[in-house]
């Protein structure tokens, strides 16, 4: 593989800072060093700039409004928003279930649904965590029962990241209790105004409602808004999480902080000497460079086989898991090499004019680790997806 740019990939991404300088709002880049939580407002509006300059849907075909990058142009922009501090783009309905749509749902489900995720009427959430049903996810047992022109959908969802925003929820469903797991689930669009939907928030250790609970008490869905067949939902689900893991990987959001903690290593210390010349920090810092160096070759090779047609197979959990690790470990490093400023404050305690102890870029850090505890768990555990390589790689 060619690791240099091309000088119209070059042109590409002085296109992209250009665009970052000249169109992010400082309102949003500042809240996003600082760790503020970004709030619905916050994130629709950095969604719509995006959609008015046709860069939303990166990865949608042009026939469905999208940009139709290939992996590299998508790389280039994730690393440059990463280091111009850009929100993130929450990638419900874009990146997972636009792309189920895209080759599994109807013509009328394409034509009404995406347009809608394009200009932001509609807030999707996902539907497959349950209590008891998380890496196993096969287990769930939320109930949907065919009645006349409708489903009957009873049970609970759970880590419903963002729910609290959603007027719409995609889910895995059992339609069909009698055969083996897999094999008896399917794929339902919900509207979250439905009655019968409750939906409770889950407190973090930040303090903030990222994730939710979700009920579903007799809940009446139209049959139209099944995807695909009925009980073929594994199928669906499948094709969803591996882009959902490539995702995950994070790597223009690791470059990012790993030059952010590289600054901080570098500024002198109280004692008059930089961090970077610790031997045991460098080797630290050195060796989570280099993996994510490989990490991102790897990543670029999957995001073309994506991009020329293919469902990432058994590499997006190695992806995934190695991703999720860099991550995790340059969120440590951060939190290490700021000392006693990283730690966690209660919210009521800097509220108004107190403000933290220490350099600005110290008070998120803490919030920023504790948070990303949970990138080996979602998507499928760490654990889990290992189990898949193993089973696919060695015959397992």
């Amino acid at each position: 593989m060619d690791l240099s740019y091309s000088p119209e990939e070059q042109a590409f991404r002085d296109e992209v800072r250009a665009f970052l300088r000249d169109d992010l709002p400082k309102e949003l880049t500042d809240k996003v060093r600082s760790g503020a939580e970004l709030g619905k407002a916050d994130i629709e509006r950095w969604h719509a700039i995006l959609n008015a300059r046709g860069w939303l849907a990166q990865n949608w075909p042009k026939e469905f409004g999208g940009a139709e990058w290939n992996a590299v142009q998508r790389y280039i922009f994730e690393e440059e928003a990463a280091l111009a501090d850009a929100p993130r783009i929450v990638p419900f309905g874009l990146s997972m279930l636009a792309p189920v749509l895209q080759k599994f749902g109807s013509k009328e489900q394409q034509d009404y649904y995406l347009p809608r995720i394009l200009n932001g009427e509609d807030w999707w959430c996902q539907g497959y965590s349950e209590p008891g049903a998380g890496s196993d996810l096969a287990s769930l047992k939320t109930r949907a029962v065919r009645d006349g022109d409708h489903y009957i959908v009873n049970g609970q969802k759970t880590w419903t990241t963002l729910g609290q925003h959603a007027n719409k929820i995609f889910c895995l469903v059992r339609t069909d209790p009698d055969v083996k797991q897999q094999e008896g689930i399917s794929f339902l669009l919900i509207d979250m105004d439905t009655p019968g939907i409750e939906v409770r928030p889950i407190i973090l250790l930040d303090g903030t409602p990222e994730v939710n609970e979700v009920f579903f008490n007799d809940v009446k869905v139209p049959v139209e808004n099944l995807v695909g067949e009925e009980n073929k939902g594994w199928t669906y689900a499948k094709y969803l999480l591996t882009h959902e893991r490539t995702n995950i990987a994070g790597v223009g959001f690791s470059q990012a902080g790993l030059d952010a903690v590289k600054r901080i290593a570098r500024a002198e210390m109280a004692g008059g000497r930089p961090l970077i010349e610790n031997p045991h920090f460098a080797a630290r810092l050195a060796r989570v460079e280099i993996d994510l160096m490989a990490m991102s070759t790897t990543n670029l090779r999957i995001i073309s086989q994506a991009a020329a047609g293919q469902a990432p197979g058994v590499e997006s959990s190695m992806l995934k898991v190695k991703g999720t690790i860099i991550r995790q470990e340059i969120n440590d490093l951060a939190r290490r090499a700021v000392g006693p400023y990283a730690m966690p404050f209660a919210s009521e305690a800097v509220e108004g004019d107190n403000a933290p102890i220490g350099p600005e870029y110290a008070a998120p850090l803490a919030a920023d680790y504790f948070n990303n505890r949970k990138l080996s768990i979602f998507g499928g555990s760490n654990e889990i997806q290992r189990g898949i390589i193993a089973k696919v790689k060695m015959g397992g």
